[in-house]
């Protein structure tokens, strides 16, 4: 099949690139998904490309998982989509687990991919690591799940993904399994290119400044500010922010990892470009941290307050999803399809 003619039923502004981005529902969503990557989803990407924002649900079952647990912050996962600011209108917003292809395809893709690539990713040795020291097994799926990620990607002909360090290894993978799948039985996939767009800021755990905000449970969150977190408990994680040694305001991430990374969540939420601007305006740590706490507050006060009108609308919420994976099965349906039909898999029907 040709390119072009697996390229048919894109969004409206065809010859935009096509990016694809991903939530994990394994954890409530933090404040440094929001600053780090889903206000500028909502603010740059769905209007400049042809974009799908995707909640990757069938990601969350590589480790141990309550059921009931996965379903609801899928759904919280969604609607946070939508609150903060997409725009079904501009973008496509669904359910992993609602486009059968994206596991028709993670199968091809584990019998291009080799058992030695997938262990050397990083990402699996860490969490095979904690799963052992917690006394569970380590499931298969934790181990091919990039497999399944670069299903996610290359069913819809992304020409971008916006990655992170921590997903830099796994779209590497991603682009050495469609040139190989290419190079075995013809040219099917677009050969998916990173992209490093500025981050608004590296939001760090309040309490452990040298770690990243993570959303996953863990038995501490003091640390971590959820979008969801009622503005009192906002103020409260940040003034118990750790902070550093001294007295004095200084940005310096290597040797004032806590006041830098207070500094760069007051910039990001006010819209200064450079933190260290800011270290001069305050001569206490307590002054510092009442401007973060109030500056969070109020940026996270209309994704708050949308949630909670969508919430109360569940069918609106279901209809946008519904759409939306309507409208990705159409784009990964016919690339899928000749993925099968070029490893030598009968089409249906003949």
């Amino acid at each position: 099949m040709s390119e072009f003619a697996v390229e048919a039923g894109r969004l409206p502004g065809a010859g935009r690139a096509r990016v694809f981005s991903g939530v994990k529902p394994t954890g409530h969503l933090t404040l440094g998904n929001y600053l780090g990557a889903m206000r500028r989803w909502a603010a740059a990407d769905q209007h400049r490309s042809e974009a799908l924002f995707c909640v990757v649900d069938l990601h969350a079952l590589t480790v141990e998982h309550d059921p009931a647990r996965v379903r609801r912050l899928s759904r919280q996962a969604a609607t946070l989509l939508l609150a903060v600011g997409l725009d079904p209108a501009l973008c496509t917003v669904f359910v992993q687990s609602h486009v059968d292809e994206h596991a028709r395809l993670a199968y091809l893709m584990e019998c291009t991919a080799g058992v030695g690539e997938m262990r050397r990713m990083v990402q699996y040795k860490e969490k095979a690591a904690r799963e052992e020291a917690d006394g569970g097994g380590v499931r298969l799926s934790l181990l091919t799940y990039p497999a399944l990620m670069a299903a996610d990607i290359l069913a819809y002909g992304t020409h971008e993904v916006p990655v992170g360090e921590d997903q830099a290894q796994h779209l590497e993978l991603t682009r050495n399994l469609a040139e190989r799948f290419n190079r075995r039985y013809g040219r099917v996939f677009v050969v998916p290119r990173a992209t490093h767009p500025p981050v608004a800021a590296r939001v760090m755990d309040l309490q452990e400044p040298t770690s990243k905000m993570g959303k996953s449970a863990q038995v501490r969150t003091s640390g971590i500010v959820y979008l969801l977190d009622e503005p009192e408990t906002v103020r409260r994680k940040v003034m118990r922010a750790v902070t550093d040694d001294g007295s004095d305001v200084v940005y310096d991430r290597g040797e004032r990892p806590g006041v830098a990374n207070l500094l760069d969540v007051l910039a990001a939420c006010t819209g200064v470009a450079d933190p260290a601007e800011l270290a001069g305006s305050y001569g206490s740590y307590g002054a510092l941290k009442k401007d973060t706490a109030e500056a969070v507050v109020e940026s996270l006060r209309p994704v708050r307050e949308r949630h909670a009108e969508l919430a109360a609308d569940p069918g609106y919420v279901d209809g946008v999803l519904r759409e939306g994976a309507e409208r990705a099965r159409g784009m990964a349906r016919p690339r899928v399809d000749a993925a099968y039909e070029a490893v030598g898999l009968m089409a249906v029907g003949g």
